[in-house]
């Protein structure tokens, strides 16, 4: 599953910056909807295309490595 660090993203530029930063701010600067920004920082494993990550990237200007982290799911097949 890929997880999100939005939040973390959005409450580090917040402290940089000194001030609150909204999610319609967001989508306004970088052009992704409302609704998707909201599914990403609320639903784990919410896909989004990497367009959209590539313009979080730019926003809050860092890597993607910052942006997303790769969970491993335990395996649901059964063991031989």
């Amino acid at each position: 599953m890929i997880r999100y660090h939005l939040k973390e993203l959005i409450a580090e530029k917040e402290f940089a910056e000194r001030r609150r930063i909204t999610i319609g701010e967001i989508a306004k600067e970088t052009g992704i909807n409302r609704m998707t920004l909201s599914k990403i920082i609320n639903h784990p494993g919410h896909s989004t295309v990497t367009d959209n990550l590539d313009r979080l990237c730019y926003y809050f200007d860092c890597e993607i490595k910052q942006l997303v982290t790769h969970i491993k799911e335990p395996s649901s097949e059964p063991a031989s």
